[in-house]
């Protein structure tokens, strides 16, 4: 997968770790965003690393392991702040 796809993916990821864990987050649009990214690309080798699939594709199984990275980062980054 290209760069690209990855920010997409990375920013749908982040969207849907917000959708999933919401609340008052002390970042706003771009933070979300950015640990979306972040998340894309952390789940997406874990994911690989565990055999969950390669990161070269976009699947369901990118997206999940995409969306849990995002989730991780968004809790680690609230818990952190406050």
């Amino acid at each position: 997968m290209d760069v690209l796809s990855w920010i997409v993916l990375g920013f749908l990821s982040g969207l849907l770790a917000k959708l999933i864990m919401p609340g008052k987050d002390p970042g706003g649009f771009i933070i979300t965003t950015l640990l979306g990214i972040a998340g894309a690309l952390v789940g997406g080798f874990l994911g690989s690393l565990v055999g969950l699939g390669t990161t070269g594709s976009l699947n369901f199984g990118s997206v999940l392991t995409a969306v849990a990275g995002a989730l991780v980062l968004l809790y680690l980054y609230r818990k952190i702040k406050s």
